[in-house]
C-alpha cells in the first residue's frame, strides 16, 4: 500500500510578517529534505481539495467560521490574538489545510493508501470551536476525525498528539466524547497552560518537563499511551504531528531526536496494524527549526512507508 503525501500551493501563500515562526518556508525545508534523501519518488503525491463549510462546522461554530471569513484582510494583515494573523490568502489556505486531512482519510478508508501524511499550514491543534489561536485556524485533525466518524460512520477514532505544545483544541472539540480517544505528550508548564485540570476520561495527557529526552517520551508512549490504545482499538488512527519537541527547536525546551519520532511512529503503526488495518492518516502541526523539521518529517513519513 502507498503512502499518500498531500499538500496544495495554498497553504504557502498564507503568513503572518516575515519574523513570524510559523512561515512558508516549514513546507519548502520538508519537500527539500524528501527531495535531498531520495524519498519524495516513493510517495503518492496529490493536491488537497478545500473544505466544505459544512465538513468544518463538525468541529467549529457556525458563527465562528462565519466572523472569520469576514474578517480576510484584502491586504496586509488582521490580526487575531497576539501570535495568530490572517492575511489575504489565510482563510483558502486554512480550507485547503482541513481539506488535506478530509482527503487523506477518504483515500486511507477506501483503501487506495495504506496510509498518509498531510504537509499543511496553517496547523491546527489549537484551534478552539469557537476560536482562532496560537497560530491555528481550524482544527485539521478534528475535521478529520469527524469526518471519519460522521461520513464513514467508524465507530472508534484515535488521535495522537506529539506536539511540544498541548493540543487544546483538539482536546476542547472531543473531551467526553467516546468515539475518540486522545493520547499526547507536552512541555508543561507551557503554552498553552492546559492539559492537566479537569481532564476527561478519553484523554491520555502526559505533562513533561522542560529538558525531557527521548527515552522518559519513549517510555510514556509504552507504558501509558499504548495500553490505553490497545484497549480502546482504534479503527483509525489520527496523529498531530508537531516536530517543536525536537532538541534543535527553540520554541520548546524538550530534547527529541529523529530517531525518537521514528520510534513513536513505530509503536503507533503497530497498533494500527492490529486494529485499523494499518490506516494511519498524519497532519503537520509545530516544528520551527528549519533544518530539524525536514529531517524529522522525512524520518516520521519513510517509517510510514516502511522505507
Amino acid at each position: 500500500m502507498h503512502t499518500g503525501f498531500i499538500t496544495h500551493n495554498a497553504c504557502a501563500a498564507h503568513e503572518m510578517g516575515s519574523w513570524h515562526p510559523e512561515s512558508p518556508e516549514r513546507l519548502a525545508a520538508i519537500q527539500d529534505h524528501l527531495i535531498a534523501i531520495g524519498l519524495a519518488p516513493h510517495l503518492e503525491y496529490s493536491d488537497a481539495p478545500p473544505a466544505t463549510l459544512d465538513q468544518v462546522a463538525r468541529a467549529h461554530d457556525r458563527e465562528y467560521i462565519d466572523a472569520l471569513r469576514s474578517r480576510i484582510p484584502k491586504h496586509g494583515y488582521q490580526p487575531l490574538d497576539p501570535d495568530t494573523s490572517m492575511n489575504p490568502a489565510t482563510w483558502q489556505a486554512a480550507l485547503h489545510s482541513a481539506g488535506a486531512v478530509i482527503a487523506a482519510t477518504d483515500q486511507v478508508i477506501e483503501g487506495s493508501l495504506g496510509n498518509a501524511f498531510c504537509a499543511v499550514r496553517p496547523p491546527g491543534h489549537h484551534a478552539r470551536p469557537g476560536a482562532a489561536m496560537g497560530f491555528c485556524f481550524f482544527n485539521n485533525v478534528a475535521v478529520g476525525a469527524l469526518h471519519a466518524l460522521e461520513h464513514h460512520h467508524l465507530k472508534r477514532v484515535a488521535i495522537v498528539d506529539f506536539d511540544v505544545h498541548h493540543g487544546n483544541g483538539t482536546e476542547e472539540i472531543f473531551a467526553s466524547d467516546e468515539r475518540v480517544l486522545m493520547a499526547s505528550f507536552f512541555q508543561h508548564p507551557f503554552y498553552p497552560y492546559t492539559g492537566t485540570d479537569n481532564v476527561a476520561p478519553n484523554m491520555v495527557n502526559v505533562p513533561l518537563p522542560a529538558g525531557t529526552k527521548g527515552d522518559v517520551v519513549r517510555t510514556v508512549v509504552d507504558e501509558t499511551w499504548l495500553p490505553r490504545l490497545e484497549q480502546f482499538a482504534p479503527e483509525l488512527i489520527f496523529i498531530s504531528a508537531g516536530f517543536d519537541a525536537h532538541r534543535e527547536d527553540d520554541l520548546g525546551q524538550m530534547g527529541l531526536v529523529e530517531a525518537d519520532y521514528v520510534y513513536i511512529t513505530r509503536r503507533l503503526m503497530e497498533i494500527a496494524q492490529r486494529h485499523a488495518g494499518g490506516r494511519i492518516v498524519s497532519s503537520l502541526e509545530g516544528g520551527y527549526n528549519l533544518s530539524a523539521l525536514g529531517r524529522s518529517v522525512a524520518a516520521h513519513v519513510k517509517t510510514l512507508a516502511q522505507l
